[in-house]
């Protein structure tokens, strides 16, 4: 799209959105939440063929609104028409897919056989109910994907849902809130907008579930108040101090290179599983750094932030601290350092040599910046040890041909999610889930771990009338004691 027509159809999609932001008070935000509250104690949403109707209504209507989508990601993000299917519309798709072609044998309930101790009620069931009124906050940097892949896991598991969008990513805020308005009843899907005292007063209501997306500072203070009112919360967030790529000496150079410089591109780096730093072999740390300068200039071209397609970054400020956080470095900078305030894009930049204790890797970036620590590949596991004693990351990135290694490390670290020579795609595989651990997050969703996350497990044991033995009951002392003992002790077998 061309900047006249995102601006064309964002007149459409945003006509009123600074009055609309406007609108809401504390009082209004619990009048929502009582509404949606009311809603669901009908039983409107717990029939699962109803379930499956919303949710093909949500995959079509996405479908219909994939322009105004597209225009807004282009608005707020600098998102090319393909990176926007790539990394926001097309995902949701395919996740509702996965929902409505799994929701039946997800929800059914599970049969147990209650056990001697239970005699005569030998069958109990275990139901997945919705918890009820959820509410999702969500981040910036994939507006449409973490609004709604969260909203239809959360639909899936028979909840409402009460939106709190980023206010940085106005232009997709103002094309959700359309979309959520003409395709849900607003005691069904609601989106709330405006900034962080809008955000506090969501907070404040008392919630049934709470699913967070964005910084661990921020899901400290999500965590502490949803304590007031014991409600559960789920968190996605980007690891304190960043997610590694640790690249070994006998790693594919050329493939290691060309992948992460994809990953790095995409979003201008605002992704919270990306690569925030490289944890390099030293013996190959040349060849490596040349292949990466070559795989940038290959897919992006030699200035970055002239070429239209690549993305920007969010906000004014989100420039400055980067570029002041590269002029910091500037001496080390052996590709890119080159941005437009004006376009708010900054090229990827690759700093060598950088110390691992050096504060640059000891927080999540956000951004194009990309340091490079060499390593001794004979003390790679005091590397992966100092990596272990730092907060659990997002997102781990190994690449080396020892895969024994490679698959020792992957089950003794903790950390959300990763790759053995790949980055990302384990996220984009059916069946399984995408969580973090620590300061990267709890919780889990994708699939059937949304309908889980969204979800409570409630075990019901119907009794009989007949044949009750008195087994349990007074008296336990004096003659019933030894026989009573002797059957409680045959049971536990």
């Amino acid at each position: 799209m061309t900047e006249n027509q995102i601006k064309q159809v964002l007149e459409t999609v945003t006509p009123n959105a600074a009055e609309d932001a406007a609108q809401f008070t504390e009082g209004s935000i619990r009048a929502i939440v009582e509404a949606q509250r009311k809603f669901f104690r009908t039983g409107t949403t717990l029939p699962v063929k109803w379930r499956i109707q919303q949710l093909k209504k949500l995959r079509d209507a996405v479908k219909e609104h994939e322009a105004d989508f597209e225009a807004a990601l282009a608005q707020d993000l600098g998102r090319s028409k393909v990176e926007a299917y790539l990394c926001d519309i097309g995902p949701i798709i395919t996740e509702v897919n996965e929902m409505i072609h799994g929701l039946r044998r997800w929800s059914r309930p599970e049969y147990h056989w209650s056990g001697l101790m239970c005699f005569p009620s030998m069958v109990t069931k275990v139901y997945k109910m919705p918890y009820g009124v959820s509410l999702v906050i969500s981040p910036f940097n994939f507006p449409i994907l973490l609004t709604l892949g969260v909203v239809a896991a959360a639909m899936c598991g028979g909840n409402t849902v009460v939106i709190k969008s980023s206010s940085k990513s106005s232009a997709c805020t103002a094309a959700l809130k359309k979309f959520c308005a003409d395709v849900f009843p607003p005691e069904y899907v609601t989106l709330i907008d405006g900034g962080h005292d809008v955000a506090d007063w969501c907070l404040a209501q008392r919630f049934d579930k709470i699913f967070y997306t964005g910084s661990p500072a921020v899901g400290k203070h999500v965590m502490a108040e949803a304590a007031k009112n014991l409600t559960p919360v789920a968190l996605e967030l980007g690891g304190e101090t960043g997610n590694w790529a640790v690249v070994r000496k006998d790693a594919n150079l050329q493939d290691a290179a060309r992948k992460i410089a994809f990953f790095k591109l995409l979003n201008a780096g605002q992704i919270c599983i990306n690569v925030n730093q490289i944890a390099v072999a030293e013996e190959v740390a040349e060849p490596f750094l040349e292949a990466l300068k070559a795989a940038f200039v290959a897919q992006i071209g030699p200035h970055a932030e002239k070429n239209p397609e690549y993305p920007k970054l969010i906000t004014g400020r989100a420039w400055d601290s980067c570029a002041a956080l590269a002029d910091e470095y500037r001496d080390r900078i052996v590709f890119g350092g080159t941005g437009d305030r004006q376009t708010q894009r900054y090229s990827p930049t690759v700093i060598y040599p950088v110390d691992i204790n050096e504060h640059i890797v000891q927080h999540e970036l956000f951004c194009p910046l990309l340091p490079v620590v060499p390593f001794k590949d004979v003390e790679i596991d005091a590397l992966m040890d100092v990596i272990a004693d730092r907060e659990h990351p997002l997102a781990m990135y190994l690449f080396t041909k020892d895969k024994k290694w490679a698959n020792r490390v992957m089950q003794t670290q903790q950390y959300g999610g990763g790759c053995i020579n790949e980055v990302c795609i384990h996220m984009m595989v059916k069946g399984v889930p995408f969580n973090g651990t620590g300061h990267s997050g709890m919780g889990a969703y994708h699939g059937v771990w949304g309908f889980r996350e969204f979800t409570h497990p409630q075990t019901v044991l119907t009794g009989k009338t007949l044949f009750n033995l008195p087994l349990r009951e007074h008296p336990y002392a004096g003659d019933k004691e030894k026989s009573k003992l002797k059957i409680l002790r045959l049971m536990e077998r």
